[in-house]
């Protein structure tokens, strides 16, 4: 028998046969994975055109789009991984709600993947503003506006992210290298932990003899090789770099005109874009105010999700079965929470 390669050793040596389905993980946490080193392969590039300075940031983009051999592929799918990322890592989340898998022995990795979901999607933010056309200029505005009202640390917290008193050619490089490095250090630190304790826990959650489901006398459940399970990971993420690749071939990531320097400040909310992803913090904001919109709600949303192991569930009963009723609070209060998110969402989008 060949010796397991590098990929094979990342997955315990067998796995139980009804967790690798994929209709039981949908392949979402591997596809995560691929879709973050998809944005580090397709990111690395665009830095040898990118000029961080509010000058040159615009005019640096329509440089990788319409300049630079195939700058423009590469641009769009250095977005449309953003995109799928996102997706793909809050579906995953989904998953593991509803599907038990944020019981113990794997509540320390929830608050860990909960971690990287938020580093990516400050990731996918900062991208957004090194456009620096006017749909993200206004965005910034708003949101480093919003920080300045944090209780005791809101000037700090606005001084290390716009670089000054004012958002100028500092802010640009504040958030390029909050890009390049300030957020993708730890978010890969993280992921590479969130992995390695998957990974020590046994690989996917899977049910215990004494699920409940299953007698400690019965027959060992079949499982399947870890070669055998790579391959079917091998063959996911072909087909998601199909999709990725015609995403990017026929639809082109956003690209609005540059910023007049001249021109001041915005002097319409209504002209404000948040990136599709905050488009629910923006719907708030034009509710309440943006003390309570901007950064009490959003911490309470993620103080609810990662407290969500410890509040409601005290047994590992139900781990590895999709909607069990031992999770059933901690079920109501995730579909109440993305019912939220998503309807503030379409409300903004379509209002």
């Amino acid at each position: 028998m060949a010796r397991p390669n590098c990929f094979e050793h990342l997955h315990p040596p067998t796995i139980p046969a009804r967790e690798a389905r994929f209709t039981y993980t949908f392949g979402l946490g591997g596809m995560s994975l691929f879709l973050f080193l998809s944005l580090i392969v397709t990111g690395v590039p665009l830095m040898f055109v990118y000029v961080p300075t509010a000058v040159s940031a615009a005019d640096s983009i329509r440089a990788i789009t319409y300049v630079a051999p195939f700058g423009w592929l590469l641009r769009n799918l250095h977005y449309w991984a953003a995109v799928l990322l996102l997706l793909t890592a809050g579906f995953h989340l989904l998953r593991v709600v509803f599907s038990g898998s944020y019981k113990r022995p794997r509540r320390f990795n929830w608050l860990l993947g909960l971690a990287t979901l938020l580093l990516s999607l400050l990731l996918s933010f900062s991208g957004y503003v090194l456009r620096w056309d006017v749909d993200t200029f206004g965005a910034l505005t708003v949101g480093t506006n919003i920080v300045r009202l944090f209780p005791l640390l809101g000037d700090w917290l606005y001084g290390l992210l716009v670089g000054g008193p004012d958002i100028a050619d500092a802010t640009v490089v504040r958030f390029y290298t909050w890009h390049t490095l300030g957020l993708i250090v730890p978010a890969l630190l993280l992921l590479g932990w969130h992995l390695f304790r998957v990974r020590r826990d046994g690989g996917v959650s899977h049910q215990s003899p004494v699920s409940g489901l299953q007698s400690p006398n019965s027959p060992k459940p079949p499982r399947i090789s870890r070669r055998e399970l790579v391959q079917r990971e091998g063959i996911a993420m072909l087909a998601l770099l199909c999709l990725l690749f015609a995403l990017s071939l026929f639809w082109d990531a956003p690209l609005a005109p540059s910023v007049d320097p001249l021109a001041g400040p915005l002097a319409e909310p209504s002209d404000i874009a948040a990136p599709w992803f905050f488009l629910w913090v923006q719907a708030l904001l034009r509710r309440l105010s943006p003390l309570w919109a901007g950064i009490l709600i959003p911490l309470g949303v993620t103080a609810v999700l990662a407290l969500l192991p410890w509040l409601f569930d005290t047994e590992a009963e139900g781990t590895a079965v999709w909607f069990h009723p031992a999770g059933r609070r901690v079920q109501v209060v995730v579909i109440v929470l993305a019912i939220g998110i998503i309807a503030l969402t379409l409300l903004e989008l379509w209002g």
